[in-house]
Parts: C-alpha cells; structure tokens; sequence
C-alpha cells in the first residue's frame, strides 16, 4: 500500500507528451459526463427525499446506527425518501430505516479501495455507483430536500460544509441542515463559535444554516417544520 502510493507521488512529477495529457483528460471528460447523465436521469424520479449521512464505519450495535433507523423511519412515514452514501455503518442504517417502513430507498455508492461497499437495503432501481466524489456530491445537493448528519469521519465533514457553503454563498437555494449528537458537535462548534466567528470569518446569521438536536424525533421534526412553514409537503 505504501508502495502504491509513493508510485503515484512519483508519477505526478513525472513528463508527460502533450499526446498523452490530450487523450487521457479528454477521455476522463467523457467519463465525467456519463457519471452526470446517469445520475441525473435516475435521480429525477426518486421525489422528495432527505439525504442522511455519517460515518461508515459504525457497527450495528452502536446507539447512533439505532438513531438512523429511527430517523429514516420518521421521515418515511411521513411521506419522504431517504437517500445515504450507499454504505456500511450510518449508511446502512439510514436505507435499512426506510426499507423496512416501506419507503423509497436510495443508495449513492462511492467506488473505493476500502470499507465502502453498498449494503443490502437499498431499492434495485436507486442504488448509483460514482467514481468521481465531486459527481456524487452534486447529485446529494441536486435532488435532497435536507441534509441529516450524525457522527461521522472527513467524507461525512465534506459533505456538510458543502452544504452550509453553498447555502451560505448563495449558490443554493436555503434548505434544512441538522446535525445528530450534540456531544459529538459540540468541540466543533464551540470553535467555529469561538474562534471563527471571532475573527471575523463567517457572520452570526451563518451559525442560523444548522441544527444541532439529539433524538431523531428533533431531527424529522426540523425538516417538516420547514416545510410546513412553505405548506410543502411530499408529492408521493
């Protein structure tokens, strides 16, 4: 593994002729387009959904694998998919939710060298496998209606400041972001509080894009408030 990676330190640094720059970036265009065609085109029949996320490595005896479940259940019964990164851990959880109360279950699977492989419980027809992070980040913000994220490593701490980015940017419109695990957050957010807010780097409104609850009643109970608030409901 480490040989792996030194080989492609070496390779990064190594000349290339134009010839072979040309072919390779043109053909991972094209490569890049299918993963955004494909996509799009099954995800714009899944309807209103909430993406859940958190970390994959999370057995299921953990209290927040249990917490998932939970939460997927809720926002099933009132009326919405649950879409996850595909996964074991949170992941799993969170389709395993929606499967078993009979709501749409969506899988948006990563191809990964390690530890993510897509679980059992989601719908044969909304399981995608991207090669590209960036693709598969834009298919979350494109067709979720709520962002719920429980505890979680770097890919579950991209994906939420992705989302509180571009809302914050306005490059998306405003949508519901809620945060499982006030212990978990709360160094976390007690810095970007403290010290980030502080210096002057982000405004006291940016602390208003997030929630931060405990019991999965709070984290359903934020998105159809929001909702309710426009008098949206789900169409199915």
């Amino acid at each position: 593994m480490a040989r792996t990676r030194e080989d492609k330190i070496m390779r990064a640094f190594e000349n290339k002729t134009w010839q072979e720059i040309k072919v390779k970036d043109s053909w991972q265009i094209f490569k890049i387009m299918a993963e955004f065609v494909d996509g799009f085109e099954k995800l714009a029949k899944i309807g209103p959904c909430v993406s859940i996320f958190g970390s994959a490595r999370t057995p299921e005896d953990h209290k927040y694998y249990k917490l998932a479940e939970d939460i997927a259940r809720l926002l099933t019964e009132r009326g919405y998919g649950v879409v996850s990164g595909g996964g074991p851990g949170i992941m799993e959880a969170a389709n395993k939710g929606a499967y078993e109360a009979g709501g749409k279950s969506v899988g948006i699977n990563i191809e990964l060298p390690f530890e993510q492989f897509h679980n059992p419980y989601i719908d044969r027809d909304k399981l995608l496998q991207f090669n590209y992070f960036f693709v598969r980040k834009v298919m979350f913000m494109k067709y979720s209606q709520g962002f719920i994220v429980l505890p979680g490593g770097f890919g579950t701490m991209d994906e939420l400041f992705e989302a509180i980015t571009l809302i914050q940017t306005g490059k998306v419109a405003r949508f519901p972001i809620v945060l499982v695990g006030k212990e978990y957050y709360k160094g976390l957010f007690d810095w970007i509080k403290n010290t980030m807010l502080n210096e002057g780097n982000i405004s006291p409104e940016d602390l208003n894009l997030y929630r931060l609850v405990d019991t999965a009643e709070e984290a359903a109970g934020h998105i159809f408030r929001f909702y309710d608030k426009y008098l949206l409901k789900p169409n199915f």
